[in-house]
């Protein structure tokens, strides 16, 4: 049961230029693009390890941010949003969508509206 709580590993900005293998700017242009979501933690920008597949954005994130947006969620809450447990979805949504539940984690994504 601790597992659902634990702590995610968080990203930096060189972090991701090192694993993704891409320029900082490119990295930056991820996150603007929503192909990334990013917040400052202790002044740092970050992103959660678990945002990533394969060395790539997980493709599924992009659209999920945008209903997110859609929604009204600032950055801060949609980052909380994915990243805690839902209880319709039994995990949390990043984790539903790493499993391949995409249209399940969407479908509680608007019903927030």
């Amino acid at each position: 049961m601790t597992e659902e709580f634990s702590e995610p590993e968080w990203l930096t900005i060189p972090d991701l230029v090192d694993l993704l293998g891409l320029t900082q700017s490119r990295v930056r242009q991820l996150i603007d693009d929503n192909h990334l979501l990013a917040i400052r933690r202790n002044g740092v920008l970050q992103v959660p390890a678990d945002f990533l597949r394969d060395r790539a954005p997980l493709p599924e994130l992009r659209g999920t941010i945008f209903v997110l947006n859609d929604d009204g969620f600032t950055t801060e809450q949609a980052m909380s949003w994915l990243l805690d447990v839902d209880d319709s979805l039994g995990v949390s949504p990043i984790a539903a969508l790493r499993a391949g539940r995409k249209a399940e984690v969407r479908r509680v994504a608007q019903a927030l509206a």
